[in-house]
């Protein structure tokens, strides 16, 4: 009886472990949750990238498609969002980056118009990535 016990145990804990791996790489859900700044206020966004064979038919079809700006070269910076609901948000999202120029000092921008004017200015380059995204708000504004 617990030969059996044991057996029953160490089976149902092997049939366990690939469903902890799948779901813990899943990016469904909270696990795709990331921090974004909108309008200087930190919010939280659900971002789910879309297949990539999928990421320039729903470019061309779409009128309207919002910008997550990112500087993956600049260590914690939180991404600037140019959307949220009742503000023009829709939920595909296409990803630029953020690059700062010789001489300028990588740091925190927490507004769309920030990036604009610091790209205008010559302070950074923004690259088009082509990435597209399905996001959503998930978190409520908090003032920064």
């Amino acid at each position: 009886m617990k030969k059996l016990l044991l057996l029953t145990v160490v089976v149902a804990g092997l049939l366990l472990v690939p469903v902890a791996v799948a779901s813990a790489a899943s990016t469904n859900g909270v696990a795709g949750a990331i921090p974004v700044y909108y309008d200087g206020n930190l919010l939280t966004m659900n971002f789910k990238e879309m297949p990539a064979a999928a990421q320039t038919p729903i470019h061309d079809r779409n009128g309207q498609i919002n910008v997550v700006y990112q500087s993956d070269a600049t260590p914690g910076f939180i991404s600037v969002v140019d959307a949220i609901p009742g503000d023009g948000m829709n939920p595909l999202w296409e990803e630029q980056q953020i690059t700062f120029n010789i001489g300028y000092p990588a740091h925190q921008l927490y507004r769309d118009t920030e990036i604009l004017a610091a790209q205008a200015s010559g302070e950074i380059t923004i690259t088009d990535t082509d990435g597209m995204y399905r996001c959503s708000l998930i978190g409520k504004p908090m003032t920064w």
